[in-house]
């Protein structure tokens, strides 16, 4: 198993009553230390630019923007978005900032995509908001237009939603021509998303990572999704990598696992939500499979990789003030599970892809 950090950027009110002009100094210098800590083998950030679980006036600090800058801090460490948003940039433009993301990082981009659901952010921005439909073929056309740019450096298509003619894509990313990269992408691919018409399908024809529930039984089901698209279209389900995203709240016992949710409640309640929110908020964090002891987190994560998990993505709300949880993750969690033969950023592409 392969384990991924968020980084605090803000969109989960992560960074509240820290002054701005030190949120770049806590960023880097959490990318900083995860390059230097090699169980983890990627840091990530979230595409949004209003926060959650309500809008307010807290940063946000945009993804591709901190995918640049962590590239310039940091060496080693893989660097991902779960997701981007195809409908936030039209995908030739996404495309080349990629490609220019991944010369910078020396081939260590990962590229997450999906179709987009925060409906107040869209609107906000002057998106609109399409339909399910119309936001999944946008995702479908999009896919195509970066597999092809990554791949051959140009890009022609006449989709119903993108017109792409002959866009060029030079320099190439770094991975799939001068380094190890996806044989179908270039720049590894995640879909993101459980939708099982449609994101599933196009996760499987173009992913080399899916990304969704990491609740057990659900993660089951959408394998089994995936699974049958894959026999579809003649596809090995098993060269598809399926990863999910984890609020971690650990604690040595019981006691402190209660403190740190006791320490999340007085949090969100402090950036001001209504009491509700912040109860409900709370309990999303205190039902999540990776809550307890080190045992108890052990135990959920080798049922989870039974189920065909492989990749866990794990979220600590409360990593820009206090490390002791990612510490703790660190040194009693990930040690039963990492491979460190190979341990490097091309793992995925050593093991068969």
């Amino acid at each position: 198993m392969k384990f991924g950090l968020f980084v605090p950027q803000g969109w989960r009110l992560d960074l509240v009553g820290i002054d701005p002009a030190q949120h770049w100094g806590v960023m880097a210098g959490l990318a900083r230390r995860a390059d230097g800590i090699a169980d983890w083998s990627s840091l990530w950030v979230y595409d949004h630019f209003h926060t959650v679980p309500r809008p307010t006036e807290e940063a946000t600090h945009e993804a591709w923007a901190l995918m640049a800058a962590f590239a310039g801090v940091t060496g080693r460490i893989r660097l991902g978005q779960m997701c981007t948003s195809m409908g936030y940039r039209e995908p030739a433009y996404l495309a080349k900032v990629a490609a220019t993301v991944d010369v910078v990082s020396e081939g260590r981009l990962e590229m997450g995509i999906g179709a987009g659901w925060y409906e107040h952010e869209w609107r906000a921005y002057g998106y609109g908001f399409p339909g399910a439909g119309e936001r999944l073929a946008r995702l479908r056309e999009g896919v195509e237009v970066m597999r092809q740019m990554w791949t051959t450096g140009y890009a022609t298509l006449d989709g119903e939603h993108y017109q792409v003619d002959g866009a060029m894509c030079f320099p190439r990313p770094l991975q799939g021509t001068s380094a190890a990269g996806s044989r179908a992408n270039g720049i590894p691919l995640w879909v993101a998303g459980g939708g099982e018409r449609k994101t599933l399908r196009i996760a499987a024809e173009y992913a080399d990572y899916t990304n969704f529930s990491g609740m057990p039984e659900e993660f089951s089901h959408k394998s089994e999704v995936l699974a049958g698209h894959c026999r579809d279209i003649g596809r090995d389900v098993d060269e598809i990598v399926r990863s999910a995203n984890f609020n971690v709240v650990i604690g040595r016992d019981d006691r402190e696992v209660r403190d740190r949710l006791g320490w999340i409640r007085d949090h969100y309640a402090s950036a001001g939500l209504p009491e509700d929110v912040v109860e409900s908020t709370v309990q999303s964090f205190a039902d999540g499979p990776l809550v307890g002891t080190p045992e108890q987190v052990v135990e959920a994560l080798l049922d989870l990789e039974r189920r065909g998990m492989t990749y866990a993505i794990a979220y600590f709300v409360e990593q820009a003030y206090d490390l002791t949880g990612v510490e703790l993750f660190e040194r009693e969690v990930i040690p039963n599970f990492v491979d460190r033969e190979p341990h490097g950023q091309f793992w995925h592409f050593v093991h068969g892809e």
